[in-house]
């Protein structure tokens, strides 16, 4: 009994050790940015997208794939929503990825894109407590790229801890985990996470 006390309070200790440093992991501002052969983007939250389109602008990225758009979301919204403007020549180099419904699927889908335009080295954006989770199912899809993270804080995460941003994190953590999980046992499939259509 008390080995088992013992290993459970171990447990609980290095799981709430963890979940400390994801917390302040997921705080960090983004750093400098890598130029790569291609920009990704997995939609969801704030920011993204309009930090995506930032760094096609800046010449970090030859082409952009924004993963996890609704089906019927245009280029043209997207851009006045995060109040972007586009040329010719960058509406041309930016797909709409509309098939993932998870990030399970956002690894698909961008590496499905990857690979069709022969692109090596991907610069990875999105949210920091989910920058993580993406780059563990990319590696797990697609060995072969190199992954460039750039995480982006959203305002919530700058602003004071809440309940519900800290229900956020504690959820994503566990989610975290599940990740690397699967990626040890090869499960689950991931071809789950897109749309069928």
């Amino acid at each position: 009994m008390r080995a088992a006390a013992s290993f459970l309070l171990l447990t609980v200790l290095i799981w709430t050790l963890g979940l400390a440093w994801f917390i302040h992991d997921s705080r960090q501002p983004p750093q400098v940015a890598t130029v790569c052969d291609g920009i990704v983007t997995l939609t969801g939250g704030q920011s993204r997208i309009d930090t995506s389109m930032t760094l096609l602008k800046g010449g970090y990225g030859q082409l952009l794939l924004i993963s996890g758009v609704g089906p019927h979301v245009t280029l043209d919204q997207l851009a006045k929503l995060q109040r972007q403007s586009l040329s010719e020549d960058m509406i041309a180099r930016i797909t709409l990825g509309r098939r993932a419904v998870s990030t399970i699927g956002n690894a698909y889908e961008i590496t499905t894109w990857a690979r069709e335009h022969k692109l090596h080295s991907l610069l990875v954006v999105t949210a920091g407590y989910h920058i993580r989770r993406a780059i563990v199912e990319l590696h797990r899809t697609a060995p072969e790229l190199d992954l460039v993270p750039y995480p982006v804080l959203p305002p919530a995460l700058e602003a004071p801890l809440t309940r519900q941003t800290l229900h956020l994190l504690v959820r994503e953590y566990l989610k975290l985990l599940g990740a690397e999980l699967g990626n040890l046992t090869g499960l689950p499939d991931g071809k789950a996470g897109l749309t069928t259509h």
